[in-house]
């Protein structure tokens, strides 16, 4: 029986009340084939010690076969240039271990109401992947600003960068069901062709890597337009893939869709490996007060099961991913035990233990 290693950084705010509830599941799920293994990093390790990523951090994420992180960053603690300390440990591993694609599933469970009137759990079902390691945010660190009257970053893609990440989403499109709307696999590429020569340089290279793909629809929307469309025909989406800055805004607009960020798991993949964990920020002032929802960090370990069994070709790892999501699916559907950020009074404890009781 194979086992695995999984480096925790619990990291601030909240992020080790919800890194621990999701160990707890996790545990509960798949016994003793996962091994933990806890490690420093974030905003309040840098404020002690000057390093967000502790190299001995770094080594074990490198060496284990999954990450799973809480959250990091803690108001007031930033770089001399204005930036957030707390943000700079995954992106530190997001750039070092080539973490390229950024897996966003926005899926509308039942016992969560939509904002968007009338849509119902199954009509909301797709996946944004995220070009991750170039677009506008590879001048992370390396922009100009000069004498504080003029600043510039540089926007950054490349076709290696587009190739891959554009084959990883028609790859995805594969195995998943299609779109709600009318069951076409399809991959939408999401840019600013008609603006920008990088987005247009994006658009065509997507195009010559979808041409090799003949049973997923091509699809594209402009990044402004595409804000309108997942309002109106959310239905419509299967796979969405983005350049890295529109990519995380539309994933957030995604997620107020489906709940909130309380609710988005979050997975950053690349060919070696695989760093999980929810959407949302540290929250450090709900932080230490036992009132954090741990459902998006239980939902990012269910994808780390689920990358883990493809990669390794574990059927009982895959099984335990479903059954993971299907237990939370099971609590938020009951409507007994509701996380505060869904309008309900769980604690972050008793969501961690109802999920554990489904499993069980």
């Amino acid at each position: 029986m194979q086992t695995y290693d999984i480096t925790t950084i619990d990291g601030d705010g909240i992020g080790p009340e919800v890194c621990q509830a999701t160990v707890a599941v996790l545990r509960e799920a798949c016994g003793s084939r996962l091994r933990f293994q806890a490690h420093a990093g974030g905003a309040s390790h840098y404020a002690r010690t000057g390093a967000v990523l502790p190299e001995d951090t770094y080594a074990a994420c490198r060496q284990s076969h999954a990450i799973l992180h809480g959250a990091a960053g803690l108001p007031g603690i930033t770089y001399a240039d204005g930036t957030e300390v707390g943000n700079d440990l995954h992106l530190q591993l997001r750039f070092r271990l080539d973490l390229f694609a950024n897996v966003r599933p926005v899926k509308l469970y039942r016992g969560v109401q939509s904002p968007l009137r009338d849509w119902q759990p199954g009509q909301i079902d797709y996946v944004i992947v995220r070009e991750n390691t170039e677009g506008l945010y590879a001048s992370r660190g390396a922009g100009v600003n000069l004498r504080g009257e003029l600043a510039t970053d540089t926007l950054v893609v490349t076709r290696k960068g587009v190739e891959r990440v554009a084959r990883f989403a028609f790859e995805l499109a594969r195995q998943r069901n299609g779109a709600p709307r009318d069951g076409r696999r399809r991959v939408t590429c999401c840019d600013k062709a008609n603006i920008l020569r990088s987005y247009a340089f994006f658009r065509a290279v997507f195009d010559e890597v979808g041409a090799g793909f003949a049973d997923v629809e091509r699809d594209h929307a402009y990044a402004d337009a595409i804000t309108v469309h997942m309002l109106k025909k959310p239905d419509f989406y299967d796979v969405i893939v983005a350049e890295n800055m529109f990519g995380d805004i539309i994933s957030d607009l995604g997620a107020g869709t489906v709940g909130g960020l309380g609710i988005a798991a979050s997975a950053e993949l690349g060919e070696h490996h695989g760093l999980f964990q929810g959407a949302h920020g540290s929250a450090p002032d709900i932080a230490g007060q036992n009132l954090a929802s741990p459902v998006a960090t239980i939902l990012s370990g269910a994808l780390m099961l689920r990358w883990l069994g493809g990669r390794h070709a574990d059927a009982e790892l895959l099984s335990a991913a479903t059954r993971v999501e299907q237990a939370v699916q099971a609590v938020l559907a009951a409507g007994e035990t509701v996380p505060h950020d869904l309008g309900g009074t769980a604690t972050c404890t008793a969501m961690t233990a109802a999920i554990c009781r489904q499993l069980g």
